[in-house]
């Protein structure tokens, strides 16, 4: 499709959408991109206002013309004043958007992590960023989170098994194993996928029940299990799993044939995996 073009059906493009699909009469009937305001009024799982973790409201204003520090203005902004930047008409943005509104917990830890890290860089005066910022960065953007109820599927995914993973456990995972995209940027690309797109996973057991639970329960689950990890565990980029996300069941239209797991430039053995 054309990125530059809105689109109020671009969740029938791919199921790597779905996690949004209780928001979709929001903005099913906007012929034209939604603003600020209409961001805002779409409910949060919990139809409960979202906070920061400074206890700021979070709202979606329109971007501000910035001449410098960019990046740090806008986390710190969000800290500080719960007030979301929002470029007109840009997809990467309207995805962050509902990234808040499915995962409030988790975008707010994260956005504390942000500010916290850059507060202490200030403190030494460093100019690179540190390990926790750039994991934090990394998973904001390409942000997977697996869930799965089977510990020989997370071997699997930690052993980089891809094709033993998505073919031969085909059948299980479909039943006991689910991906939530959180990365705003991977849903961008999921508008034009292409083989290459890989997310950065963080991964979660749990019982088999959770499979059972309608989509706003299991959201709210992996809400809270993601706010914790982020808090107290997340503390560098190798904390992320590398995980090629079209060879999840039917992300895909083409892999439904075994030949397609064969492709070594993309489902890549542990030591030869590289993110693109």
């Amino acid at each position: 499709m054309n990125v530059r073009s809105w689109d109020p059906n671009f969740m029938d493009l791919s199921l790597i959408f779905e996690p949004f699909s209780y928001l979709r009469k929001g903005f099913s009937n906007m012929q034209c991109w939604p603003e600020p305001d209409e961001l805002n009024k779409l409910c949060s799982i919990s139809n409960q206002q979202i906070y920061t973790r400074s206890g700021k409201s979070i709202l979606f204003i329109p971007q501000a013309i910035v001449k410098h520090c960019y990046e740090q203005d806008y986390e710190s902004k969000i800290y500080l004043t719960g007030q979301v930047q929002t470029r007109a008409n840009n997809w990467h943005d309207f995805f962050n958007a509902l990234v808040w509104k499915i995962l409030p917990r988790a975008k707010s830890a994260l956005n504390q992590l942000h500010y916290q890290a850059q507060l202490s860089e200030l403190s030494v005066k460093t100019v690179n960023r540190c390990k926790l910022r750039d994991a934090a960065t990394l998973f904001d953007e390409s942000g997977v989170i697996v869930i799965s109820s089977h510990e020989l599927l997370i071997r699997l995914i930690k052993n980089f098994k891809w094709k033993e993973l998505f073919w031969q456990q085909r059948a299980t995972v479909l039943s006991s194993m689910r991906f939530f995209v959180f990365g705003h940027g991977i849903y961008e690309k999921a508008l034009n996928p292409y083989i290459g797109m890989t997310g950065k996973a963080i991964i979660f057991k749990v019982k088999e029940d959770f499979f059972s639970r309608d989509l706003l329960s299991q959201l709210n689950s992996v809400d809270l299990m993601l706010e914790q990890f982020l808090l107290c565990e997340l503390s560098s980029g190798t904390d992320l799993t590398p995980i090629p996300l079209l060879g999840y069941p039917e992300w895909d239209a083409n892999n439904f044939r075994e030949s397609y797991y064969e492709n070594k430039e993309y489902f890549r053995e542990r030591r030869q995996f590289k993110c693109i």
